[in-house]
């Protein structure tokens, strides 16, 4: 079954202001996400994100409110069309706690995607265990890289 949405939130030690960096800036995205990035950070703006195992994914960035919410759809699926009208939504919202920042993403849309349902379970399935991994390196990179 294809679920709605995923969802993962994690506690970073670290200010909201250097998570916000941390999850919005090409340079540090390059760091724990992709391998390279390039975000044009505004409402409407484009970015890619690619890997060199995967290749790139198209991104449609659609909320920016710093330094608490950050959205943007998009597609990582190797051989589809890279549509916006076919893509999920990844919501990330930051909330202070303390010196420390709990990070929430929710990933929605799988349901929406013209795909067969086989294809759409193993791209939720994929993104679930991902999300799992990206942001336990984003934690290690803030920790690493950082917060000095």
């Amino acid at each position: 079954m294809v679920p709605e949405r995923i969802e993962r939130e994690i506690l970073i030690e670290a200010p909201i202001d250097v998570v916000w960096a941390v999850l919005t800036e090409p340079e540090h995205v390059a760091g724990w996400f992709s391998h390279s990035a390039e975000i044009d950070l505004r409402p409407g703006g484009e970015a890619t994100f690619d890997w060199r195992q995967h290749g790139p994914a198209r991104a449609w960035v659609e909320r920016v409110e710093p330094p608490r919410e950050f959205a943007f759809r998009w597609v990582r699926a190797v051989g589809e069309e890279q549509r916006k009208d076919s893509s999920t939504l990844v919501e990330f919202t930051l909330d202070a706690e303390g010196d420390h920042t709990r990070l929430r993403v929710v990933e929605s849309g799988f349901r929406e995607l013209a795909w067969s349902e086989d294809k759409k379970a193993s791209y939720a399935d994929e993104n679930t265990q991902g999300w799992q991994l990206e942001l336990d390196e984003l934690r290690e990179y803030v920790s690493k890289h950082v917060k000095g």
